[in-house]
């Protein structure tokens, strides 16, 4: 019943064109945002450049704040605030009549959890070496390592499930909720909701870009934990 509502359909009807139709269109909306904004720098920013610049100093302080250090959050600037445009707005073009979100497919959501895993354990690795990184999976005694290991190793693998199911349920669950109110009543009841979902395509683009920190600031500071 929601291919009724999708333009992509139009071109070709298949579920997996329409994912990669919308994920295409998102990172185009990404870089189409990111070159406008620096096309005509100005001193004092206006317009979009205004709006993006902050941003970039909203995610930076949020970064420096969970870091414990601006040199750490600049260096990881570029990743976390592109996860946050890509997951934004991969949440917000859904709320559009007409639009799926290619967040509410596991496929992307599964895809971006798997590169803040091995992104965050390859920065451990690489700033603490292999022996230490790991042996902070053991725990603080000789005596517990033998189960706390595979604790650790478990509570890590489940980061993946976490970061990709939570995304793609809570976008899947509001594009169900929109097609609903759609579906009964197409020009007045929808227009409440409108609020709320913009409001979660936030909220969820916030929690993803603060757990990617979380999970950074555990692998790179491995002395302070």
């Amino acid at each position: 019943m929601k291919d009724l509502f999708l333009f992509s359909d139009l071109i070709y009807h298949s579920h997996s064109f329409v994912y990669v139709f919308h994920f295409l269109l998102v990172s185009l909306i990404v870089v189409f945002v990111a070159k406008f904004a620096v096309n005509k720098m100005q001193l004092v920013p206006s317009g979009l450049q205004n709006i993006v610049e902050a941003y970039i100093e909203g995610v930076l302080s949020m970064s420096k704040d969970t870091l414990g250090s601006e040199k750490l959050a600049r260096k990881y600037l570029p990743l976390v605030a592109t996860i946050g445009f890509v997951v934004f707005f991969g949440n917000a073009i859904g709320i559009i009549p007409g639009f799926e979100s290619p967040t509410s497919s596991l496929n992307l959501t599964l895809t971006l959890a798997l590169i803040v895993f091995f992104y965050y354990h390859f920065e451990g690795i690489k700033a603490n070496g292999v022996i230490k990184y790991f042996k902070h999976f053991m725990g603080p005694s000789k005596i517990l390592a033998p189960l706390m290991f595979p604790i650790e190793i478990i509570s890590h693998l489940s980061r993946i499930i976490s970061l990709s199911f939570r995304l793609f349920g809570n976008i899947k669950g509001d594009d169900l909720f929109l097609l609903v109110m759609l579906t009964l009543a197409p020009f007045f009841a929808p227009l409440p909701a409108y609020a709320l979902l913009t409001l979660m395509a936030v909220l969820q683009a916030f929690i993803f870009m603060m757990l990617t920190l979380v999970y950074l600031a555990g692998a790179v500071s491995i002395d302070e934990h």
